[in-house]
């Protein structure tokens, strides 16, 4: 493979990865990144990175205009969320119902009810919370901005690593379509999201926020075997909620 065609796979893979993580619409780019789907989930940091700095730009705007930060993390946030199509969100939401059910068959079945329950809206509320709540307390703008940044883009290597650990639990569905992760993908997108982190924030605070990730998808990955006999797209979503709670809670205890 000659270095132009190494650039343009990489190139689809990074389309494929924003087209499947986000809402930005990266599918007018003329490349061929359907097919490059499966082999996507390296530049998954690259997605994450980009929704956080939608939001810490929006954070920017309308802090400026005098709003005060508390109000300017909520639209902050929002904007976050936009720029998804609240995918995680909704993640999050059904794994957190789901894994109240008595047998495998019963969780994966209650992921597939998009009726919100207790636990998926508790689940909502204190990821809102905590996202909302540490961005007002950062409160400066640049560090804002580099904050959303470097957890959007661990949060989704969190993601990465829990495709290459476990199985999927169904056989269609979102991770399905997305296929397995190898490795070297997880590998890939740890490096890229440490860069990314090191780029926006301190060595030390993006090398906290890399280990927090890490945490988060073994957490969720124990948590995933054990109830669901491996990982499907919402408990991909959920990881990265819990990895990006995690990443801005510890960016704060290191500012604070």
């Amino acid at each position: 493979m000659s270095g132009v065609e190494w650039a343009k796979a990489r190139l689809a893979e990074t389309v494929a990865a924003f087209a499947l993580l986000t809402r930005l619409p990266v599918g007018l780019i003329p490349v061929p990144w359907t097919r490059e789907l499966r082999h996507a989930a390296w530049a998954y940091p690259l997605a994450g990175a980009a929704v956080g700095l939608i939001g810490g730009v929006t954070y920017w705007i309308v802090h400026d205009l005098g709003v005060p930060p508390v109000l300017a993390a909520i639209f902050a946030i929002f904007a976050t969320i936009l720029a998804t199509g609240a995918l995680h969100e909704d993640g999050l939401v059904d794994a957190a119902d789901g894994l109240g059910g008595k047998s495998p068959q019963d969780r994966l079945a209650i992921m597939r009810d998009h009726r919100i329950g207790t636990y998926g809206a508790i689940a909502l509320v204190l990821s809102l919370g905590i996202r909302i709540s540490a961005v007002a307390y950062l409160a400066e703008p640049a560090l804002v901005i580099g904050a959303l940044i470097a957890s959007g883009a661990a949060s989704r290597a969190a993601a990465t690593a829990l495709m290459a650990a476990l199985p999927q639990a169904r056989d269609d569905g979102m991770s399905v379509a997305a296929g397995r992760a190898s490795t070297s993908d997880a590998v890939m997108a740890f490096a890229l999201a440490f860069v990314i982190g090191w780029l926006s924030l301190s060595f030390g605070e993006a090398l906290a926020v890399s280990l927090g990730a890490l945490l988060a998808a073994g957490m969720a990955g124990v948590i995933a075997a054990s109830r669901l006999g491996g990982q499907t797209g919402d408990v991909l979503g959920a990881s990265c909620q819990l990895a990006e709670c995690l990443g801005l809670t510890l960016i704060v205890a290191l500012a604070g």
